[in-house]
């Protein structure tokens, strides 16, 4: 829950008197701070539960109610601190249960908790009930998903251990350099707090040693739960417990298998021996039952017949055979649309990811819907594409098998090894379509534009310190997404052709001014400059006019927004949070009719918000929540 904070939603009301209401509280408590003694502060003190740095219009101007403001609190609330567990959470009860029991919350001793079992079980499902369940009862509380997955990527230990004290610390995210930095500030931060911190799909000792070296590290009463394969590796920790977690029984293979083909706990007569046919070959794996029955929904009985000859002729333990088949009968926008989330956007914000892959002509609406319908990926509570290891290892599998030996004929590149000398010994080729390369914090790699120039289908680019030189003339042009953070030049090269890009990020970037001279970017959605320290004022927005995210987060010389910023009427997002110097917004920001979410600088107070327009704007909206007038 780093940086937690409620969103500005904001809707028109008619409401005058709640808007009076508002911006007299407003005048009072802004930033979150009671500016005059003189003044009462408001009803039940609920100015001081709302974050630092950002006003929340509905929050006020519900004041004359505020039961509703409460709920509303408590709602946003619940969504940061509780994982969705499973759409058919079949079996888990009683294993949450028995954990439960393991963790024996009651004694104040520091507890080691190992899950383990193969991959698909349902140990990170098991793992998020738990959480859910007893989270409550500690000083703080963090879950790091998807271990494995997170250390592919350079510095991705160093990204843990930020995420891990922010989230029991509830502050922004520290800067840590290096793996020891982060071990000796966990420590040091964290020795005296009762904590419950589980850490998920962990493959190795280090891993462990280097977010929780040891018991002493935390405050008495603390729990430790690792989800794993390796019962191995819980052994060499000494953990206090190990769970097993079993296949499902043949009654919970039924219900699952019926809750996903039939929507109902039980098969349909015509289908019962089918159904048992399907649980004897793919056995009592959560993950392939889900995906089997999702598969089978609504299917006749001679497809099922048909499913279950491809099923007879794989061995029982290849699971990733059998999840193959269902990706075997996807059309192919729905095979690049998932090829695509194993590959790439896994973990990424739905929304976001969506507007880039509607940018590529895949009406990602339809594809993503029916990929969740056949469970494949799932959404998860932070709104993030989630696609489970075996999946998306399947997915990358496919991808591999389009040329084994050759990464340059590969139509995705995402390994760090296979991109790098790809891009260093320019073995690239039109079959390539997305590339990631991301390098560590310390080094940095230079290149020649030239690395580029055969990638002509090139839709997705995401690079990390990276310095490219040449004319960027010869930069593959039907690019759709760009995510460049480090991004070394001062400015974006007039010659650098972006007209087809739908997402800009340039996060940590060089940059000062983002382009030396008007440009028209009609496909553009998404702007992310955030944390470019050196960007003085942004860049006119004519020619940018379908843009829906304006990401400014931590430009700390940023001193003007443009003025045509009042002609973006699809812009929904707006966060100028941490933009210290940036004293005055245009005057005209309130016509921006379809903001929803509006992030202001906590310290700077822009003088233009004060202005009676802007405030009758800001304080006659009422938070967008269901349940909430």
């Amino acid at each position: 829950m780093s940086g937690s904070r409620l969103g500005l939603s904001l809707r028109r009301s008619s409401d005058m008197k709640s808007a009076s209401r508002g911006r007299r509280c407003w005048t009072r408590c802004r930033n979150g701070r009671n500016l005059s003694p003189k003044l009462p502060t408001c009803p039940g003190g609920i100015c001081k539960i709302l974050p630092t740095g950002v006003w929340t219009s509905g929050a006020f101007s519900s004041l004359g109610n505020v039961s509703k403001f409460i709920q509303v609190i408590v709602e946003e609330f619940s969504k940061k601190l509780n994982f969705d567990v499973a759409t058919y959470p079949v079996g888990i009860d009683l294993r949450v249960e028995e954990i439960n029991s393991l963790l024996s919350i009651q004694s104040d001793d520091v507890r080691i908790v190992g899950i383990c079992g193969m991959g698909g079980v349902g140990k990170t499902t098991i793992a998020k009930a738990v959480y859910n369940l007893i989270s409550c009862r500690f000083e703080g509380g963090c879950f790091l998903a998807n271990i494995r997955e997170v250390l592919e990527q350079p510095n991705g230990l160093v990204h843990l251990q930020e995420l891990l004290l922010s989230d029991i610390l509830r502050e922004e995210r520290p800067r840590i350099n290096e793996v020891g930095e982060g071990t000796k500030m966990i420590k040091e931060r964290l020795f005296r707090k009762r904590v419950l911190i589980v850490l998920d799909d962990v493959d190795q000792k280090s891993q462990l040693i280097a977010l929780v070296g040891s018991c002493n590290w935390f405050g008495l009463g603390s729990r430790i739960i690792v989800t794993t394969r390796n019962e191995h590796l819980l052994c060499e920790i000494e953990a206090d417990e190990i769970y097993q977690v079993k296949e499902l029984n043949s009654e919970e293979s039924l219900q699952l298998l019926s809750r996903h083909a039939f929507r109902r706990n039980h098969p349909m007569e015509d289908y019962k021996e089918l159904s048992s046919d399907v649980i004897n070959y793919v056995g009592g794996l959560p993950l392939a039952l889900e995906v089997q029955g999702s598969f089978l929904f609504e299917k006749g009985i001679s497809e099922w017949k048909n499913s279950l000859k491809k099923l007879e002729r794989i061995p029982h333990n290849q699971i990733q055979q059998k999840l193959r088949i269902v990706f075997d009968e996807l059309d192919d926008v729905e095979k690049d649309i998932f090829l695509d989330i194993a590959c790439f956007f896994n973990g990424m914000d739905k929304d976001s990811a969506i507007t880039i892959l509607g940018g590529c002509d895949f009406f990602p609406e339809i594809g993503t819907s029916f990929l969740l319908r056949r469970c494949l990926i799932t959404i998860n509570e932070k709104n993030e594409l989630w696609m489970h290891d075996m999946l998306r290892d399947m997915g990358r599998q496919v991808v591999y098998e389009e040329s084994p030996e050759e990464p340059g004929k590969r139509s995705r590149l995402w390994f760090y090894k296979d991109a790098y000398d790809v891009l260093t010994k320019n073995l690239g080729t039109e079959a390539i379509e997305g590339l990631i390369l991301d390098l560590p914090r310390s080094r940095t790699l230079h290149l020649s534009v030239e690395a580029f120039s055969r990638m002509n289908k090139l839709r997705l680019l995401q690079l990390k310190n990276v310095h490219v030189t040449g004319s960027y003339e010869k930069f593959p042009q039907d690019l759709r997404w760009l995510c460049w953070h480090g991004f070394p030049s001062k400015f974006i090269p007039t010659n650098f052709n972006l007209d087809k890009l739908v997402s800009l990020d340039l996060q940590h970037s060089r940059i000062r001014q983002v382009w030396k001279e008007y440009k028209s970017l009609q496909n553009l959605k998404i702007l992310n400059l955030s944390h470019c320290s050196h960007l003085v004022k942004t860049p006119n927005f004519w020619g940018l006019l379908n843009l829906e995210k304006l990401i400014l987060e931590g430009c700390t010389s940023l001193v003007e927004v443009h003025s045509s910023i009042e002609d973006l009427d699809n812009l929904v997002y707006l966060n100028l949070k941490d933009c210290r110097k940036l004293r005055e917004l245009p005057s005209s920001i309130y016509k921006l009719k379809a903001l929803q979410d509006l992030v202001l600088p906590g310290s700077s107070k822009p003088d233009a918000l004060q202005t009676e327009p802007w405030l009758s704007f800001f304080w006659s909206c009422v938070p967008r929540r269901k349940g909430v007038s």
